[in-house]
């Protein structure tokens, strides 16, 4: 299960930090052209401050187990990251778009697998 956790982990750090530095570099067209939509209907320091976000919960699933210090930092990074992908995924349901609605919805997956094997070990 560990190895499995760590494996999540790992694809969520990946996605996430593509994310939030795409995010915090781009401008809203290049977003969009880049399929980015979802952020269509939010103002852009909205997105950017969700991109600050993401990259610092990038660091939370990380950082906290990897240190021994305070590591309930990192399941309630993965819970921050699922609320992410609840925001993405309403979004893009709004647009009428399935398929990112599905790549939000299994991302969702990854960050509630982990933050519930998380939970699941700190004590």
């Amino acid at each position: 299960m560990n190895t499995v956790t760590w494996i999540f982990t790992g694809v969520l750090a990946v996605v996430f930090t593509v994310s939030g530095v795409a995010k915090s570099t781009m401008s809203r067209d290049r977003l969009i052209a880049t399929g980015q939509t979802g952020i269509a209907p939010f103002p852009m320091p909205l997105v950017r401050a969700v991109a600050i976000c993401e990259l610092f919960a990038v660091a939370g699933l990380f950082a906290p187990w990897l240190t021994d210090t305070a590591r309930v930092l990192t399941p309630l990074a993965a819970v921050g990251l699922a609320f992410v992908m609840i925001g993405a995924a309403t979004s893009h349901a709004s647009l009428r778009e399935p398929k990112p609605v599905a790549a939000n919805t299994t991302i969702l997956a990854l960050a509630a697998f982990v933050a519930a094997s998380r939970f699941a070990t700190l004590t």
